[in-house]
């Protein structure tokens, strides 16, 4: 197999080369969410992924430097939403830092476990944790599906080049 002429010379890998690679990348949108005490906590993720059919089981990443890893870290169930292309903004809220995330005009209820549930997400699920694996400054959080619900329609958000997107046809 020969490089395609369009590929630059090979670069020693770097932080900065993994964003760039990555931004190349389109990525479904989710938000995960989980109760930390008395205060619903949240962030916008891009790493999520399924892990196993048996059982229903899915992975993300989480930096541990995040406001949200104290949470995550203690916390027995998280929140799982597949956000659609409508939500942009709800993407931006939880991936802004400072921000209070479930104030208005965010829509949620308390869901199965105590965990946030927001309005709206294509679909939803209340996920166990059973493991949080170290990985360089962030953490593999491996979660079992508990309950959930998806919506009849939608199209995803999607998030590319550093950008939210919608799924072209």
């Amino acid at each position: 197999m020969t490089a395609s002429p369009a590929l630059s010379t090979p670069r020693l890998a770097t932080p900065d080369l993994l964003r760039s690679v990555f931004r190349q990348h389109a990525a479904g949108v989710a938000v995960i969410t989980a109760a930390h005490g008395t205060r619903p906590v949240g962030f916008t993720a891009t790493s999520l992924a399924s892990v196993s059919a048996e059982p229903p089981m899915l992975s993300f990443g989480i930096g541990t430097g995040s406001s949200c890893w104290p949470a995550v870290s203690e916390t027995d169930h998280v929140g799982v939403h597949i956000l659609g292309e409508h939500q942009e903004d709800l993407a931006a809220t939880f991936a802004r830092s400072g921000a209070d995330r479930f104030a208005p005009p965010t829509g949620w209820r308390e869901g199965p476990e105590g965990v946030p549930v927001l309005d709206g997400a294509l679909a939803w699920l209340v996920c166990r944790i059973v493991a949080r694996v170290p990985a360089g400054d962030h953490r593999i959080v491996l979660a079992e599906a508990v309950v959930g619900d998806r919506a009849d329609e939608g199209r995803p958000l999607l998030y590319h080049h550093g950008r939210f997107n919608a799924l072209r046809d």
